[in-house]
């Protein structure tokens, strides 16, 4: 038998596991041609608008909607009472945590639309539908809120203290939980034992999540069938349906809908329920017409959710050969007003895991209290903890370098887990499966001419600058996988698609996942197709989050088209007139064993569709809907060095040099993994040297605009070395760790570090996140003899 659609081995070569293939999906994406969630319209639609509190805490004395509610075009206006009424149920935290006490940790609820206090500046109170979105808006300013203002805290230090003002009457205090990780009294012991112990302050700013991409929704309901639709950004479909269905709505799954069409970038902020979403479908039944909105960029700096937000105390103890004894880390991790849909997780549990790193750390005390404040709530950002985890170590370990004179790389080499330790149970409770991290940090410094660095920094002070050198060595603990949909159909017109419940965001999925299932099955890569963003076609799906998405969705593949692989022995069997034990599978193609005798899987599939007669008991079809179950993390690192430089009159700071070198076990596309990497390491750039999030003592948001808050663009992002040292996991088939999280975790130790190297030279020590170039120059004049800088940024001399 001829199959014409038999792809070539060099197009396996060309489009398999390994190759950098370019993204499928971006020749339409650049012509404009993406559908996202501000595309969809929707016969009969009407529009919202929210209205929002104008303070950061304060009691609701009253909503007056008549005036709105009687404008030209305005067709309602919902408050609190109307969700509630209708039962609809409050945002829900979906993890369970314990207090360093053994009490379980208190969740208290979150309203899509309050009735009783207002906790943050620009908290939804109303929600506005009108005919058009114009009408909507001005409808919405005619809405008077009567608002007693209460004191208000925006800083975790002062809402923990006592007395501070109360956000939540259900807890004694702002601290929601009191986490503890670790061995207490052996840390307790190493340092007491130690030959010198390291310690530092750290701010782990928060950040405003800047995806390209507003938020954006549009609701629909089928009285019919008394159904609920919703057109929305997410990171997965079948997640944010059970959500809707079993929190806000209390209504069995099936009667819920999410559709996700493209998305424009999320960084885990659009992960979540908002409170917009749930007026939303409640508007679109009430008035029996779909309902839209969009969001404005000013309202998505206090409606998204912001990111990172700790104050921490760090310290490592050594002994007098340099070895790590110890590591304690304690403060305070900011949640917001409430907690959003994942908190606290990164603010506790991932930082103690992504603690240790590469370093054969006996002993770690991790105790952070998660705290309200009056702000916008913090949710998962890029990473969620894992940079976090990270950036402590790592800038513990340069200062110690610093501090005992030992060299830092040898510092790290006499630290690292040895490779013939695998596996390795950290004292995360992590057990780590693979790695060999000193020979990925000798290629990183070989890679960066770290040899010719002195040289570099000559030519930079020639020029007046200041010159450092830093190193971000990185271990990362992926998200576990959640059970991941495979499935594998066959289309009638000879295309096969890939049924995922993971969710692209910008990750560029359809191109790696047609490039296992092509290698996996030998199907042409220019014939699969993706579908990723419908409940509907669900059957599992843990969404997009963690790095885990290959391993998750790649595994689901393989187990997909095993499945495929046996259907189609027993159907080829019958059309090759063979036994089912002699029929092989090889790329692509069902053979006789022994023979030439054969059929190709895509010719199987075609015959099936024209309605080929089987006997009874053969598969009818080569469809597969499948479920992979759970695998464990993965653990993908690696090696940034930055060089920055520093002009010491301003205090501007510029990257100059940047390479990497990293673990990602097997590579799907290393393309895709090198263009995962630049911007992850932009975003640690951006934090590292310019983004904060400021608020002033009476709650409102100072950094309310791109005037006032500052993204990296591509004048601040060096050109970057990338290379690749893989040791392939062992917890998935496919070998694969994740990157997706990689970048942040190691760009931010690696160019605060590189400024601590650079400011040394004067006498600074230590710089915070964001080194903005106030925050660097004040360090620099407060390090020059007889003078000091002022909280303004000026300088008095000192008496």
């Amino acid at each position: 038998m001829n199959d014409q659609s038999r792809p070539s081995d060099l197009s396996l070569m060309k489009f398999g596991i390994g190759q950098p293939v370019p993204r499928k999906e971006d020749p339409k994406l650049v012509r404009g041609e993406g559908r996202y969630s501000d595309d969809v319209h929707l016969d009969g639609q009407a529009y919202a608008a929210f209205v929002r509190s104008p303070y950061a805490h304060g009691r609701i004395q009253g909503i007056e909607v008549e005036t709105a509610g009687a404008m030209p075009g305005v067709l309602a206006v919902y408050t609190g009472a109307d969700l509630a009424a209708a039962g609809l149920g409050p945002m829900q935290a979906v993890f369970e945590f314990k207090n360093r006490d053994g009490t379980a940790m208190k969740k208290p609820p979150h309203p899509a639309l309050p009735s009783d206090r207002v906790r943050y500046v620009g908290q939804p109170v109303a929600c506005v539908v009108a005919e058009t979105a114009a009408a909507a808006r001005d409808a919405a300013e005619a809405v008077a809120i009567e608002i007693e203002e209460l004191p208000a805290v925006t800083d975790p230090r002062q809402a923990a203290a006592a007395g501070a003002p109360l956000l939540h009457d259900e807890l004694a205090s702002n601290v929601v939980l009191d986490y503890h990780f670790g061995d207490a009294a052996k840390v307790d012991a190493a340092f007491a034992a130690a030959a010198h112990v390291t310690r530092l302050e750290l701010s782990n700013n928060r950040l405003v999540v800047s995806p390209l991409e507003p938020r954006a929704a549009v609701a629909e309901y089928d009285a019919a069938s008394d159904r609920h639709t919703i057109h929305v950004g997410s990171q997965g479909a079948f997640g944010m349906r059970g959500a809707i269905a079993a929190h806000i709505l209390g209504v069995a799954k099936e009667k819920v809908r999410v559709l996700t069409p493209n998305v424009g970038g999320s960084f885990g902020m659009k992960a979540p329920v908002y409170p917009e979403y749930v007026a939303l479908l409640h508007a679109a039944k009430a008035l029996g017409r779909p309902v839209r909105w969009t969001d404005q960029r000013s309202e998505s700096f206090v409606s998204d959710h912001h990111g990172r937000g700790h104050a921490l105390e760090a310290a490592l103890a050594l002994d007098k050969d340099g070895r790590f004894l110890a590591v304690r880390v304690s403060g305070y991790g900011d949640l917001g007003a409430y907690l959003s849909q994942v908190m606290p997780l990164p603010s506790s549990v991932n930082v103690a895991k992504n603690l240790p790193g590469v370093y054969a750390t006996p002993a770690i005390d991790v105790s952070l209290q998660c705290v309200f404040t009056n702000t916008t709530p913090i949710g998962a950002y890029r990473g969620a903890g894992r940079p976090e985890g990270n950036y402590i170590m790592e800038r513990l370990v340069e200062a110690a370098a610093a501090e005992t004179g030992i060299d830092r790389v040898e510092l790290r080499r006499r630290n690292h887990i040895p490779a013939d330790a695998m596996p390795y149970r950290a004292a995360s409770d992590n057990t780590y499966d693979s790695g060999e991290f000193t020979p990925l940090l000798e290629r990183a410094v070989a890679a960066a001419d770290w040899a010719g660095f002195a040289e570099r920094r000559a030519e930079s002070r020639a020029r007046g600058r200041l010159r450092g050198i830093g190193i971000g060595q990185y271990l990362e603990v992926t998200a576990p996988p959640m059970n991941e949909m495979g499935g594998i159909r066959f289309e009638t017109d000879g295309t096969v698609t890939i049924i995922t419940g993971t969710l692209d965001y910008g990750q560029g999925h359809a191109t790696p996942f047609a490039q296992v299932l092509s290698e996996r099955l030998g199907i042409p890569f220019e014939r699969i197709r993706l579908l990723q963003g419908d409940s509907d076609e669900l059957i599992a799906g843990g969404g997009t989050g963690g790095s885990k998405s290959i391993m998750a969705s790649g595994a689901a593949i393989v187990k997909a088209s095993a499945e495929v692989i046996e259907r189609g022995r027993e159907i080829a069997a019958h059309m090759l007139e063979a036994g089912v034990a002699d029929v092989e599978f090889s790329r692509g193609r069902f053979t006789i064993a022994g023979t030439d005798r054969g059929i190709g899987v895509m010719e199987l599939a075609q015959r099936l569709a024209a309605g080929e007669t089987l006997p009874e008991g053969v598969p009818r079809t080569l469809d597969v809907r499948t479920v992979f179950e759970s695998a464990p993390s993965a653990f993908p690192n690696g090696c940034h060095v930055a060089e920055v430089e520093v002009d010491p009159e301003t205090g501007v700071t510029a990257v100059v040099r940047y390479v990497m070198v990293n673990d990602f076990g097997t590579i799907i596309n290393p393309l895709l993994v090198e263009g995962q990497l630049h911007g992850g390491v932009v975003q640690g750039i951006g934090q590292a040297l310019m983004e904060r999030t400021v608020y002033d003592d009476a709650g409102q948001l100072v950094t309310g605009s791109y005037m006032d808050y500052q993204l990296p663009r591509a004048a601040d992002a060096p050109f970057f070395a990338f290379e690749s040292r893989p040791v392939p996991a062992t917890t998935n088939p496919l070998g694969a760790k994740g990157c997706g999280e990689a970048g942040c975790a190691g760009s931010l130790p690696a160019v605060m570090n590189a400024l601590a190297d650079a400011l040394r030279e004067v006498g600074v020590t230590h710089v915070d996140m964001p080194a903005t170039p106030q925050a660097v120059w004040a360090a620099i004049q407060a390090a020059r003899p007889g003078r000091t800088p002022l909280p303004n940024g000026d300088l008095c001399k000192r008496r």
